[in-house]
């Protein structure tokens, strides 16, 4: 497991699909539910540890460099951002 979309396709696989809105938000709800799949015995230390890294290393790189994955959740907010 060397990236972040690895760590998701191991999480589909147990039928957690997260999309929260802001990527970084993504990846601290992927911490949790990766942490939840190793407290219930599902996933073994050496595949949570690896996948740990993973999202911290992810998490580091959206917050030195954070891209625009927050979409205006109406029109109108789009709207009023662009008139600001």
């Amino acid at each position: 497991m060397k990236t972040y979309y690895d760590v998701l396709q191991l999480l589909k696989s147990f039928g957690t699909f997260i999309h929260v809105g802001k990527r970084v938000w993504d990846i601290e709800l992927a911490a949790l539910e990766l942490d939840r799949l190793h407290q219930a015995k599902l996933i073994d230390d050496k595949v949570y540890l690896n996948a740990k890294v993973v999202l911290r290393h992810a998490h580091e790189q959206e917050e030195q460099d954070p891209l625009n994955h927050d979409l205006p959740l109406h029109s109108d907010q789009r709207r009023n951002d662009q008139n600001e």
